[in-house]
C-alpha cells in the first residue's frame, strides 16, 4: 500500500532566510575570504555595521551532467581575415567603467550581496573564543525563571488547575460511591427475584425498596467536588546562573607610544572590547592607561586622553593586583588581561614587571596577553616577557604588531579557539 502526503501548508514567511543561512554554510569559504578582504579597508569603528561583498561567479558555479557529443564530428574553422604577421595587437579591454574589474581577470561579473550586522559578526569572530574559560563557581544570580514544579494542595484560585481537579473529584466520587453502587445492584437482584415469587411476599419488597432508596440517596450526597480535591499548579523561582569573568585593559600612553602606535592600540582593544561583549553576558572591564604613573580610568578617557609621560609598566601591573585584591578576589571570578606597549620601559623596571607578572598575577588570571606594537628591534621588556610565555604556555602568550594589518591576525592568533 502507498502511501502519499501532500503539504499544503503556506510556505514560511522566513523562507528566504533559511536559504540565506544555507549559502553561507555551502560558500562559508569563499565568504570569510571576502569579510577577510573586507575588514582590511575598514575601521574597526565600523565592525557592527553589515558589509556587501562579492564571490566570483566561478566559485558558485555547479557541475552539470549533459550529454557529450560523440561519435565523429566534422568542423569548419574560420579563417584569419584581420591579421598578418607582425601586427599588432590591440590591449584586451580591461572592465574599465562603472563597475570594477575582477581581480582575477576572469570575464564572469562577482556574485553580490549583502551580510546582516549578526551574519557578518558571526563570520568576524569564527572559531573565536576565550581560553581557558573555566566556570568557577556559578554566581551573579540576577535573574530567575519560574517552572513548573507538579501540584500543590494550597494556592490561590487563580492557580486552580481543572484538568487535574476534576480528574481527582471524579476518582473520589467512584471510589467513596462503589460500596454504595454494589450494594444497590445486589438489591435491586432480590427485589425482582421477590417481585417474581407467587405469591408475593410485600413486606420483603417494601424492606427492599426503603433500603434501596436509603443508598441511593447517601451515594447522592456524595459532593461532586471537595476542597480535598482541589489541586493547584504549582510554580517555583530557580536561579538563571551565568559566569562572571573580568577582563583588564592595561595600554601603555607614554611619551614613546606616538599617535599611530596608540590608534593601533586603541584598535587592538576596541575589537577586544567588542568581541567580549558578544560572547559573554556578565563581562566587566576594567580600561588602565600608564606611563609612569597608572589610573583606572573610563572607556572614553582610555581611548581619547591626552596624559603622557615616562614609562614604568610595572605601576600598571601594581594597580591591577590591588584592583583584583579589593573588587575581584576570590575563585567566583574568570580573570583575563591584555597589556599594549611599545616595549620600551627603564631596564631596571622590566625585570620587576616579569617578577610581578609570575608572582602575584599569572597564578590569579586565566589568560594574560601581551602585544609589543614597534617596527623596530624587541626590547627589554619582550625579552624578559619571553622568558614567562617559555614557562607558561597556555596562560601567558605575545605577540607583535607592526601596522594596522597586523591587528586582526595577531587578535585571532591570541584568541582562537584551542583544543584541549
Amino acid at each position: 500500500m502507498t502511501v502519499r502526503i501532500i503539504d499544503r501548508r503556506q510556505d514560511s514567511r522566513n523562507k528566504s532566510s533559511i536559504n540565506r543561512s544555507r549559502f553561507i554554510q555551502r560558500f562559508k569559504g569563499q565568504i570569510r575570504k571576502a569579510v577577510g578582504d573586507a575588514i582590511a579597508r575598514r575601521g574597526i569603528r565600523d565592525l557592527e555595521n553589515g558589509e556587501k561583498i562579492g564571490i566570483p561567479g566561478k566559485d558558485i558555479s555547479e557541475p552539470q551532467f549533459r550529454h557529450g557529443k560523440g561519435g565523429v564530428r566534422e568542423t569548419v574553422h574560420p579563417g584569419n581575415d584581420r591579421f598578418q604577421r607582425g601586427d599588432m595587437v590591440d590591449r584586451p579591454f580591461d572592465g574599465q567603467g562603472s563597475g570594477g574589474a575582477s581581480p582575477d581577470g576572469e570575464g564572469l561579473d562577482d556574485f553580490v550581496f549583502t551580510l546582516t550586522r549578526d551574519e557578518f559578526l558571526d563570520l568576524f569572530f569564527d572559531e573565536l573564543a576565550l581560553p581557558n574559560l573555566v566556570k568557577r563557581q556559578l554566581a551573579r544570580i540576577d535573574e530567575y525563571k519560574r517552572v513548573r514544579a507538579g501540584y500543590t494542595q494550597t494556592g490561590v484560585p487563580t492557580n486552580i488547575n481543572l484538568v487535574r481537579t476534576m480528574r481527582g473529584a471524579a476518582g473520589r466520587r467512584l471510589a467513596t460511591g462503589s460500596p454504595y453502587t454494589q450494594r444497590i445492584r445486589q438489591l435491586q437482584t432480590e427485589l425482582e427475584r421477590a417481585l417474581g415469587e407467587n405469591p408475593v411476599d410485600l413486606e420483603e419488597i417494601d424492606q427492599l425498596q426503603r433500603e434501596i432508596s436509603q443508598l441511593r440517596a447517601k451515594h447522592e450526597a456524595i459532593p461532586f467536588i471537595d476542597p480535598f480535591d482541589l489541586r493547584y499548579s504549582n510554580r517555583i523561582r530557580i536561579p538563571q546562573p551565568s559566569t562572571q569573568a573580568v577582563m583588564f585593559c592595561l595600554m601603555d600612553v607614554s611619551g614613546s607610544m606616538d599617535e599611530e602606535k596608540k590608534q593601533m592600540a586603541k584598535r587592538f582593544f576596541m575589537l577586544l572590547y567588542l568581541f567580549l561583549n558578544r560572547n559573554y553576558e556578565h563581562i566587566d572591564v576594567v580600561f588602565i592607561r600608564h606611563h609612569t604613573i597608572a589610573e583606572e580610568v573610563d572607556e572614553d578617557t582610555f581611548f581619547h586622553g591626552r596624559e603622557m609621560g615616562g614609562t614604568i609598566v610595572s605601576s600598571a601591573l601594581k594597580l591591577t593586583r590591588e584592583i583584583i585584591a579589593q573588587r575581584y578576589a576570590g575563585q567566583s571570578w574568570n580573570i583575563y588581561a591584555a597589556q599594549a606597549s611599545d616595549g620600551d620601559n627603564w631596564n631596571d623596571d622590566s625585570p620587576r614587571c616579569r617578577e610581578m607578572l609570575e608572582a602575584d598575577l599569572l597564578p590569579l588570571v586565566q589568560y594574560f596577553a601581551y602585544i609589543e606594537i614597534t617596527t623596530g628591534e624587541p626590547q627589554n621588556l619582550w625579552l624578559e616577557y619571553a622568558r614567562l610565555a617559555e614557562s607558561h604556555d597556555g596562560l601567558f602568550a605575545m605577540q607583535r604588531i607592526a601596522g594596522p594589518s597586523d591587528i586582526y591576525p595577531v587578535f585571532r592568533e591570541l584568541f582562537r579557539r584551542r583544543l584541549v
